[in-house]
C-alpha cells in the first residue's frame, strides 16, 4: 500500500522539482546541484551500510552526472584560474567516486562530500548583487 500511495505521489513531485528548476536563477540551478550531489552520496553511502548494490551504483551514477553536469557551467574564459581549480577538482571528485563504487569504500564518499560542502560554502557565500547570470 505504501509503495502505490508513494507512486501517486511522484507526479506531483516531479512538478515540484521541474517548476523549481524553470524558476530559478542561474546560482540557484548550480545550488541545487550540488545538493543534489550531497543527497546523493549520502543515498550510496547508506545503501553501501545497508549492502543495498543496486541503489549504491545508482547513487554514485546520478552523482558523478552532477559532477559532470557543474563541470559543464564552468565558463573557462570568465572563470580564470577558479574556473580551471574547479575543472580539475570535478574530476579528481568524479574519480574517486568510481573508487567508492568498486572499493565500497564509505570514507572515499565522506571525502567527496565534504569537498562538495567546501565548494557549496564557497558558493553561497557570493554577495547577493553578483547572483544574477553568475557563472565560475
Amino acid at each position: 500500500m505504501y509503495a502505490m500511495s508513494r507512486n501517486l505521489t511522484n507526479p506531483y513531485a516531479d512538478a515540484y522539482v521541474q517548476t523549481s528548476v524553470q524558476e530559478a536563477s542561474p546560482h540557484r540551478l548550480i545550488h541545487m546541484l550540488m545538493e543534489g550531489f550531497l543527497g546523493r552520496v549520502a543515498a550510496a553511502k547508506g545503501a553501501i551500510e545497508r549492502g543495498d548494490i543496486a541503489l549504491k551504483g545508482e547513487s554514485i551514477t546520478k552523482a558523478i552526472a552532477i559532477v559532470g553536469g557543474l563541470d559543464d557551467c564552468l565558463d573557462m574564459e570568465k572563470g580564470g584560474e577558479l574556473a580551471s581549480n574547479l575543472r580539475a577538482l570535478y574530476v579528481y571528485m568524479g574519480e574517486r567516486l568510481l573508487d567508492a563504487n568498486i572499493k565500497n569504500d564509505v570514507a572515499i564518499l565522506d571525502e567527496v562530500s565534504r569537498l562538495m560542502r567546501e565548494i557549496k560554502s564557497g558558493w553561497e557565500s557570493i554577495p547577493e548583487e553578483f547572483r544574477n547570470g553568475v557563472s565560475a
